[in-house]
């Protein structure tokens, strides 16, 4: 939590986005694990109510009412069963004073402030992702669950997209702390990698690190054998001799997140054939560093990539034909099927549940989302400074892609199908880190570099 103006500030540039009517940001509830007291712990609050009124507590509303001037957190005070199960909790009345704010009221009067309101004033509120929500949303304002999405504010959406877009000094810090725990977790599993231990064991370990040093991790954490899954949960296997072990991990600290990807041998050290494929995404990740800045589309310097990477691959014989056209033709999602980057923040995919559409992308640089690949490229639009993106290029070798794509015939003027089938043994290579955009170019965030260069990570 920041300093109580930190709060006012956001909320009073909030009311000029938004302009008029009343905005309502949902703290979220606690989450039952299998019954109502045997919750998930511990609570994670809704990352825009975090944004403007800081408080963690679960059961809050923000209320906002443009047009009048007012701010309210609504709340219900715990009773006294409540402390002796969970400790003292402040009244709604002192968190709200610590974030600024000097109206409060139960959750019922919620609904008493907002009926004679809703027939004659516009009510923004963002997407919701939790079912207890929809729930409340619908009682409150008597919109099904299913008409929500279209019914909320895009005015809001855009204003909180572009607040937190930005990120201010403190929230840099912020990551830049959550950062130096991740360089803990990954170099711990650096340190484990070896034959005959578990990938559930090391995924343990670096998950244990983030509760330890942090609030947990950022997202669940992804450490296999089979890089080319994108989302390998670890499993009982044994790390074996001459595999690759791909860890994609980040720690949540501060309400801020970290996220990075290492790919190390198992055996220590790098075959021909691995080095040759790691090289080629290591120049890509560090190409990113050289290129990316302020004016500067994400959207560019992930097709920049892709043709260098389409480039080396192409020197390796698993590519073929104009590079520009493979490019083009989306010949080089068949090894990387997924987009350079996002943003990154609160949110480790940083307000995704606005939608990415709102987040990555703007009128000037829409979406593709219909060609292979390019549909799952998060982060497009012009860089700005104080942008937080991720860098995190990757070649990946995933056999029922190669089978689909050589069954149709697929790109096959531009992908060397023979010896590509050679390669459905190899498994997948990422190298991630999160990228600042500065006044005049980018750097990566972390005081100590996670190694990832062959020399360094090679016994």
């Amino acid at each position: 939590m920041f300093g109580k103006e930190t709060y006012i500030q956001r909320r009073a540039e909030l009311k000029k986005l938004v302009n008029s009517g009343i905005i309502i940001l949902f703290g979220n509830n606690e989450a039952p694990y299998n019954y109502p007291a045997n919750a998930y712990a511990p609570m994670r609050q809704d990352s825009s109510f975090l944004y403007y009124f800081g408080q963690h507590r679960d059961g809050l509303v923000g209320v906002i009412d443009i047009d009048n001037d007012e701010e309210w957190l609504f709340g219900d005070d715990i009773d006294v069963e409540d402390i002796v199960w969970m400790g003292f909790t402040p009244t709604v009345s002192d968190l709200a004073a610590e974030v600024g704010i000097t109206k409060t009221a139960p959750m019922k009067e919620l609904a008493t402030l907002l009926s004679p309101l809703t027939s004659h004033r516009q009510i923004h509120f963002l997407p919701p992702y939790r079912f207890d929500t929809k729930i409340q949303i619908m009682d409150l304002l008597g919109i099904h669950p299913s008409q929500q999405k279209e019914k909320g504010s895009l005015t809001l959406i855009k204003a909180v997209v572009k607040m937190r877009s930005t990120k201010e000094p403190q929230e840099i810090e912020a990551i830049e702390r959550a950062c130096e725990v991740g360089y803990k977790m990954h170099t711990t599993a650096q340190q484990l990698i070896r034959p005959g231990v578990t990938e559930r064991y090391i995924g343990g370990q670096v998950d244990g690190i983030a509760r330890s040093l942090a609030q947990g991790v950022s997202f669940a954490t992804i450490f296999t054998q089979h890089g080319e899954i994108m989302h390998g949960s670890p499993s009982d296997a044994k790390l074996e001799e001459g595999r690759l072990a791909l860890c994609d991990a980040g720690c949540e600290l501060d309400d801020y997140c970290s996220d990075h990807t290492r790919t190390m041998p198992v055996s220590g050290k790098f075959t021909q054939r691995q080095l040759e494929i790691y090289s080629i995404v290591e120049e890509c990740h560090d190409y990113v560093l050289n290129v990316a800045k302020p004016g500067v589309k994400y959207m560019d310097v992930h097709f920049a990539v892709c043709r260098l990477m389409s480039e080396r691959l192409k020197e390796l014989g698993l590519m073929k034909g104009d590079v520009d056209e493979a490019v083009k033709a989306g010949a080089h999602a068949m090894f990387l099927p997924h987009g350079l980057g996002h943003m990154m923040g609160m949110d480790v995919h940083d307000m995704e549940g606005l939608e990415q559409i709102h987040v990555g992308f703007n009128e000037e640089t829409p979406p593709n989302l219909e060609q292979f690949g390019t549909n799952c490229l998060r982060m497009g639009r012009r860089l700005e400074e104080g942008f937080v993106v991720t860098d995190e290029p990757g070649i990946y070798f995933i056999p029922a892609l190669i089978d689909d794509w050589r069954a149709k015939g697929h790109c096959k003027e531009f992908i060397n199908y023979e010896k590509l089938e050679t390669y459905k043994d190899f498994g997948g290579i990422r190298i991630e880190d999160d990228l600042l955009i500065t006044k005049d170019g980018c750097r990566f965030l972390g005081e100590s570099r996670i190694p990832y260069h062959p020399k360094e990570i090679q016994q």
